[in-house]
């Protein structure tokens, strides 16, 4: 079993940033990858990006790329999602999972494929 907690989110202004938090406890972390997953009002639960914990490989959602930064801290066992030049758009629950690590990147893309989930936290961002 691995536990994750969320913290770090709340209202922010367009333009704005966040820095979200995920907590990570449990199994040896080494063997897993650890994403973000969002989902707004009406929408359906979407890939943020990804990091893979024995080696610290990421990947992004394309529309994010270049504007959120994922990383991991090995001494806190959190992951971080820094979250710069926020727009209105990007207001959602944020949810961290975790999944067994793998060669397959692809599948870090698809949230059927991690079976541990955080509670989520609420961003808002306002015009």
């Amino acid at each position: 079993q691995v536990q994750l907690v969320e913290s770090g989110g709340g209202l922010v202004q367009a333009g704005g940033s966040l820095r979200l938090t995920c907590a990570a406890s449990g199994r040896t972390l080494s063997r897993y990858a650890m994403a973000w997953f969002r989902q707004g009002p009406g929408k359906d639960r979407e890939f943020v990006a990804a990091i893979r914990w024995s080696d610290g490989s990421t990947y992004y959602a394309h529309s994010m790329k270049g504007r959120f930064i994922i990383s991991r801290d090995n001494a806190k066992n959190t992951v971080d999602l820094q979250m710069n030049s926020l727009k209105p758009e990007d207001t959602a629950v944020y949810y961290c999972a975790a999944r067994g690590s793998t060669e397959d990147s692809g599948s870090y893309y698809y949230s059927n494929n991690y079976p541990y989930w955080g509670q989520g936290t609420q961003v808002t961002v306002s015009t």
